[in-house]
């Protein structure tokens, strides 16, 4: 499909032991010819990636080509200095390969282990990602924000830069109206959620081109749309997969008053109208209608389907990469 790439999504391994499956799936992605691979940042709980930017360190020592893709590094939380480092060093390591997927987060509990307020992350998200900005241009500058403020230092200039210049492209995670005008106004691109379907997401792209502002990054991607994926070799296949994920999503819709108001919003969707699964002509067909209707040009996979054996999983993997 001209025009159009692929990437594909995980998380980190709930036991010790399936952390070489984790990083062979990185080896294959990048021997199929696939875009990026993105992690996401989350904490506490069972099979979250805390530290993103480490485990994508290790996909760069076993790949060559494959771009290294955090879905949401959770900047309203960490101090934007060791952010910038961080990714510095990572797109050192990999020769340029970062592509940095940014968040605001919307977990209390996260905000309250990282001695962080809910309230004005919107402000501390921006506040960082200037110091970054700054922190990336390798001259001098002064952290003086609200939020963060070098004690007793008027003038830092980092000791180490992106290759990437000015800096590695940059998209943002939103949820909800807020978060999509405020990516837009910096100019970013918006990454669509695996949870919001296919009428929301328009909706959503709508937003956020209303409110955009500046010129676009040719470097990054303009519609990065996040989906569950999978390719059945037949209807008894995929009708069993769909079946467990609209389990998956009553599950969600339990808890969903325990969530902000866009999450409980995008539980409230039918399975069929934010997955994509089907045999491979229904999934072909799904992608040039999310296509037509959105401008998508990178589709971010994500490929750990219940339901599905671990063969099933890599064989639809490698069908989607052909198709794509």
């Amino acid at each position: 499909m001209a025009g159009l790439a692929l990437g594909v999504a995980t998380g980190a391994p709930e036991s010790p032991e399936s952390w070489p499956k984790l990083l062979a799936l990185a080896e294959r992605a990048d021997a199929l010819g696939l875009h990026s691979i993105w992690l996401p940042e989350g904490h506490f709980r069972a099979g979250a990636t805390p530290s993103p930017l480490l485990v994508l360190a290790a996909f760069a020592a076993r790949t060559r080509r494959l771009r290294l893709a955090t879905t949401s590094v959770l900047v309203s939380i960490h101090h934007p200095l060791r952010i910038a480092a961080d990714v510095a060093t990572l797109d050192r390591l990999s020769k340029g390969r970062v592509l940095l997927g940014l968040g605001r987060g919307f977990q209390p509990a996260t905000f309250r282990a990282f001695g962080m307020q809910v309230a004005g992350k919107r402000d501390r998200f921006d506040e960082a990602l200037d110091a970054m900005l700054r922190a990336w241009s390798g001259e001098p500058f002064a952290l003086d924000g609200d939020h963060w403020v070098g004690q007793g230092e008027s003038s830092l200039a980092s000791g180490l830069v992106p290759i990437q210049r000015p800096h590695p492209p940059l998209v943002v995670a939103a949820f909800g109206p807020k978060g999509l005008r405020q990516a837009a106004r910096r100019g970013l691109p918006y990454l669509a959620s695996p949870l919001e379907t296919l009428d929301t997401l328009d909706e959503n792209y709508a937003l956020w081109r209303e409110h955009h502002q500046g010129e676009a990054d040719p470097r990054a991607p303009q519609v990065p749309v996040m989906r569950t994926v999978f390719i059945a070799p037949d209807d008894d296949r995929a009708r069993a997969v769909r079946d467990a994920l609209e389990q998956d999503g009553l599950r969600m819709r339990a808890t969903a008053g325990r969530t902000p108001p866009a999450l409980a919003r995008a539980a409230d969707g039918r399975t069929e109208d934010r997955v994509i699964v089907g045999t491979r002509g229904e999934v072909a067909d799904t992608i040039a209608r999310y296509r037509e209707r959105l401008g998508m040009d990178l589709l971010v996979a994500r490929t750990e389907v219940p339901a599905a054996t671990p063969a099933e999983r890599t064989a639809s993997l490698e069908a989607l990469a052909e198709l794509v």
